[in-house]
C-alpha cells in the first residue's frame, strides 16, 4: 500500500504531465461540410465516427474545439494534415 506522501507524488508528476500535454484546437469556418470535416477528423486525428461528428457539431456552435491532445512531435503532422485539408486549426 502507499502512503500518503507517495500518493501525493504521484498525483503531481501525473498532473505535470497532463499540463506538458499540447492541444490541437479546430476552428469554424464557413467553407468545410460537416462531411468533410468528419472526414478529415477520422484521417488525421484517428477519431471514431462518432467521436468526429461530435467535434463537428462543437465547432460548429461554440466557433472551436480541442480535437487532439498530446505531445507536440505527435500533434504536428497531425495539424498539418488538418491545414492541408483546408481546415482552420492551431496547436496551443
Amino acid at each position: 500500500m502507499m502512503s500518503t506522501k507517495e500518493r501525493i507524488l504521484e498525483e503531481l508528476l501525473l498532473e505535470e504531465e497532463v499540463q506538458n500535454q499540447n492541444e490541437i484546437v479546430l476552428y469554424n469556418d464557413d467553407v468545410n461540410t460537416f462531411d468533410h470535416v468528419i472526414e478529415t477528423l477520422i484521417y488525421a486525428c484517428d477519431h471514431t465516427p462518432v467521436q468526429a461528428e461530435q467535434c463537428s457539431l462543437i465547432v460548429h456552435y461554440k466557433g472551436k474545439c480541442t480535437v487532439k491532445t498530446g505531445d507536440y512531435d505527435d500533434l504536428k503532422p497531425r495539424c498539418s494534415k488538418l491545414l492541408d485539408a483546408g481546415l482552420s486549426a492551431e496547436i496551443i
